[in-house]
């Protein structure tokens, strides 16, 4: 499963870990992208697939701290938090749109064209579409 991501051209950016018991994430690479692919990864498994329009850091940002109407946001949180409080690491990869994509004139935004594809494919644990 994981092979899968890394072939089509995901690459490590960051990691969620428990910093004083509380969920933090870092982001070594792409923090200001956005039409970001992202990618949830434990070991070999992917956990997570979901996609931004906003700057990749501030999608983390809301993993971390959702509001009280965000229910994927609270989901994946409290996801995040169970599965790194019982050993687990999470790392996340990220398959930027660099814009390179047309049709027809028109931008293909590449994080939304293949996000329902990719979630099909490898149905991640924490995903509910395409279950």
């Amino acid at each position: 499963m994981f092979s899968r991501i890394t072939d089509a051209g995901f690459v490590e950016v960051g990691r969620w870990e428990l910093r004083d018991g509380r969920l933090a994430y870092s982001l070594d690479k792409e923090k200001t992208s956005y039409n970001v692919l992202y990618a949830f990864v434990s070991g070999d498994e992917v956990l997570y697939v979901g996609k931004t329009t906003i700057a990749l850091r501030d999608r983390m940002y809301q993993y971390q701290r959702p509001g009280p109407s965000q229910r994927t946001n609270i989901r994946v949180n409290s996801s995040l938090t169970e599965f790194l409080s019982q050993g687990g690491a999470v790392k996340i990869f990220a398959l930027p749109d660099r814009g390179e994509m047309e049709y027809h004139g028109f931008h293909l935004n590449l994080a939304a064209g293949i996000e329902d594809s990719v979630i099909n494919e490898l149905q991640p644990q924490w995903n509910k579409a395409g279950k």
